[in-house]
């Protein structure tokens, strides 16, 4: 029994913004869950053994930190209050990522598959925000109601909706009991602080001491090779505007005035057959590259072959970006064709779609641009002045097939946690709706050195 009193049926995750602001009703949804299970489990189990939540069982001189990882590696189960807040927490993402690979372990070692993370959708969050590996944990169900999956459970507390939020509290609590009865294995001992968590997003590093230039190319549709409509193609591949309601005329001048408003110099061109001379030519003027492809097109007969190329060869200062637009289809056989398109042009590429070294990024939604974009230029830009950079072979490490690459997970002993697939993409191919702004050819430009949003906090709030 003493050891049972140290495996509760779940661990309480949540961001600690989302306890300041609205204690009452996270402590309120806390207690109806604990009580709720202890009526499916009956009688002679203690609410210490339901429940671990650090506000009510740290103790005076406990480390946190220490108490926490060894919570996180007995509790049966684990609830996961998802928010905007959540997201941005660095402890919450050492804890979901923990406990992700808890999960991930016990399969590998006995084969069996427990569903012991539940999420609990608190507020709503956009997909786009969320880490590969998030968007892999289904959130919601048929039987917890529509308006929970649309507006969250905060919004059902705040509404009055008794029977509605009863209801969810009713289907987590039943989750929670089904998978705790399976008995997970448990986590030995480690440091939460090594862990590297899913979220948040990584900050930009250090820009590089001086400017230079970037050069953009293009591959993108056109308006008169689609007949459907949408607004998201023009006459040129660079009217391209994937992003709708777009922010700005196009995806190529959004990214114009990124690196711009960073104090670099920008040119921008179509890809084409000679796209790979070309790089090396940058490269040899001390030049990056970043490549904006439209995935729709990328296995296009006037790109596929220049892409292809590209894969096949070590362009050490060029970055890939693969944008997902508004329109993208969230699932079914038509997202399956698109990204198996892109996935055949990019063979070797694709493997480095979660590395750290932030070079090749796809799913790259309209929130995470700006700064996925900021961090590729900074990374190339860093490795172009490296006076030791090797330019020979990297021995497969960029491509994610040594240490380092996306399939080694976070740093913690005892996981490993492979990155997630490509996320939802964009339906019918589309047109160009006139678009503000829109020039036949911005061969060149400086802009002014405005700030760049960057997305997550400085400071955790866990």
């Amino acid at each position: 029994m003493e050891q049972e009193q140290h495996r509760p049926y779940f661990f309480f995750s949540y961001a600690r913004r989302d306890f300041e602001a609205e204690d009452a009703f996270v402590n309120q949804f806390f207690n109806d869950l604990r009580d709720e299970l202890g009526r499916l489990v009956g009688t002679g189990v203690r609410s210490e053994e339901l429940a671990y939540r650090d506000t009510e069982q740290l103790r005076l001189g406990d480390d946190w930190a220490e108490r926490l990882a060894t919570m996180l590696g007995r509790s049966r189960t684990m609830i996961a209050l998802y928010s905007p807040a959540y997201f941005t927490s660095l402890y919450c993402g050492k804890e979901w990522t923990a406990f992700r690979g808890r999960v991930r372990r016990h399969h590998e070692e006995t084969g069996e598959l427990i569903s012991a993370l539940v999420p609990v959708l608190w507020e709503p969050v956009e997909p786009g925000d969320l880490a590969d590996e998030v968007n892999k944990i289904q959130w919601a169900q048929p039987d917890m109601g529509e308006a929970y999956a649309r507006y969250g459970l905060r919004a059902l507390l705040r509404t009055a909706q008794g029977g509605a939020y009863e209801q969810v509290v009713r289907v987590v609590a039943e989750r929670v009991r089904d998978a705790a009865a399976r008995r997970l294995g448990e986590l030995p001992e480690f440091d939460l602080g090594a862990v590297r968590g899913y979220f948040p997003p990584p900050a930009a590093p250090p820009a590089a001491s001086a400017p230079g230039m970037v050069r953009l190319f293009i591959a993108a549709g056109r308006a008169s090779e689609s007949a459907a409509e949408g607004g998201w193609y023009g006459s040129k591949p660079w009217h391209w505007a994937p992003y709708h309601p777009p922010v700005q005329p196009s995806l190529a001048a959004r990214a114009q005035q990124v690196i711009t408003g960073a104090g670099h110099t920008t040119t921008l061109e179509e890809v084409d057959t000679a796209l790979a001379d070309k790089l090396d030519q940058a490269r040899e003027d001390s030049q990056v590259s970043i490549l904006l492809v439209d995935p729709w097109v990328a296995g296009a007969e006037r790109y596929r072959s220049a892409l292809r190329a590209y894969d096949e060869q070590n362009h050490p200062v060029t970055g890939v970006m693969v944008p997902t637009g508004s329109g993208d289809p969230a699932d079914g056989p038509e997202r399956d064709a698109l990204w198996a398109g892109v996935r055949d042009v990019f063979r070797r590429n694709w493997l480095r779609r979660s590395d750290l070294e932030h070079l090749f990024r796809v799913k790259v939604s309209r929130e995470s641009f700006d700064n996925d974009l900021t961090i590729m230029v900074t990374v190339a830009q860093n490795k172009l002045m490296d006076d030791n950079l090797d330019w020979g072979d990297d021995g497969g490490d960029a491509f994610g097939l040594g240490p380092g690459g996306p399939d080694t997970g976070p740093a913690m002993p005892g996981l490993t946690i492979p990155a997630g697939p490509p996320g939802p993409r964009r339906g019918p191919a589309r047109v160009n709706r006139g678009l503000p702004g829109s020039t036949d050819l911005p061969h060149q430009s400086r802009g002014k050195d405005t700030a760049v949003p960057l997305r997550g906090e400085k400071n955790d709030d866990h």
